[in-house]
């Protein structure tokens, strides 16, 4: 009963053109007896504009998922907004996660779009394109370095040859700048919601290939770093030496990492967009299963009044992307690494016992 009337106090020292927020756990939007006769009267009067459901560990002390609740005084329709965010978020550590900037600005469009405010849709998105070309243009920097440490390092003509790839990969950015700047040009502030929109999902479809091209590009040098590398160990151990390459190979390998991580950095903001073009390709606000909802007085009636978004937005199950071609390089991958990680240990155990009897020995 006290959360309800904690609730309640909000709701009610609303001005008449009053809104307010709070925080509450999922359980009070579908507590009974005296609580759901509150909330009823609060569905009734028409005094919430929205419901958005949190992800779990989302806070440091409380790991159950909570829900915002949303009044507003002054709304100009019956109906309420529900929005389950329970997977949106970002995964800090094993027991806690957050939401990035993008997460918030992509949950706090869903609520403009409801109120006609499509420009700031558009303009979001073209935030997500000046974000991402600038670090992409950041990332080509790193480039020629790079390439010229992997031609250091691969000798043979498939090495080569991979490098020579994901430096045409790279050099097919110059075309998408230009391309870029040609939207800036031809959809500017002034041009209706509509063609902005359109424009905005060709320029965000040029994009697409030179990601995979890049993605592609990249597995193949980490596969040829990594037999690089296998090798290197086979001829270590061959000599008598414990397995393991030279520094030249790890910071090669350092760079590669940093490099993806750049390139993935740079992609998100690209998958921000598709994001968002997905669930509202018009610019315009829609019902998206699994996220979003605007429900009817007569909907809500329907589940008991309750205010749980789960009711309302439905489930959608999403696939994870990859094709079974890419689901099985990536196990490859995984075991090879495993088996390197298997042998290195067998190796240093092995020294590790060699020493102990030198020092038995000596004692």
């Amino acid at each position: 009963m006290g959360n309800y009337l904690w609730i309640n106090l909000f709701a009610t020292s609303l001005k008449p053109t009053g809104r307010a927020a709070l925080v509450m756990a999922n359980s009070a939007s579908d507590a009974r007896h005296s609580e759901a006769d509150i909330r009823r009267k609060l569905i009734e009067e028409n005094l919430i504009y929205g419901m958005l459901t949190l992800p779990s560990n989302m806070f440091y002390t409380v790991t159950l998922p909570a829900t915002l609740w949303f009044f507003d005084r002054a709304k100009t329709d019956d109906r309420i907004l529900f929005i389950d965010a329970r997977n949106v978020f970002t995964q800090i550590d094993r027991a806690h996660r957050e939401f990035s900037t993008a997460q918030v600005n992509n949950l706090a469009i869903i609520s403009r779009l409801h109120k006609g405010r499509r420009e700031e849709f558009v303009e979001l998105v073209d935030r997500y394109f000046a974000f991402g070309m600038e670090r992409l243009l950041e990332n080509r920097k790193r480039v020629q370095p790079v390439s010229g440490q992997l031609l250091e390092v691969l000798e043979d003509a498939a090495g080569k040859k991979a490098v020579g790839e994901l430096v045409k990969q790279w050099a097919g950015l110059g075309k998408l700048e230009a391309r870029y700047d040609q939207y800036r040009k031809g959809a500017g502030d002034s041009a209706p919601i509509e063609k902005r929109n359109k424009a905005q999902h060709q320029l965000r479809e040029a994009f697409d290939p030179f990601f995979t091209g890049l993605h592609e590009g990249l597995k193949q040098l980490d596969r040829i770093v990594r037999q690089h590398e296998k090798e290197q160990a086979e001829a270590a151990q061959k000599e008598g030496k414990r397995g393991s390459t030279d520094r030249q190979t790890r910071a090669l390998k350092t760079a590669l990492e940093e490099l993806h991580r750049e390139v993935k950095h740079a992609e998100k903001f690209y998958q921000d967009i598709h994001w968002l073009q997905e669930r509202f390709p018009r610019a315009e606000y829609e019902d998206v299963t699994g996220l979003c909802k605007l429900a009817t007085p007569e909907e809500v009636a329907e589940q008991d009044y309750s205010l749980n978004p789960g009711r309302y937005v439905g489930v959608v199950i999403e696939e994870d992307g990859k094709t079974e071609e890419e689901f099985v390089e990536e196990l490859l991958n995984v075991s090879a690494e495993t088996e390197q990680l298997i042998n290195s240990a067998r190796q240093l155990e092995k020294t590790i016992r060699t020493n102990l009897k030198l020092l038995g020995g000596a004692l």
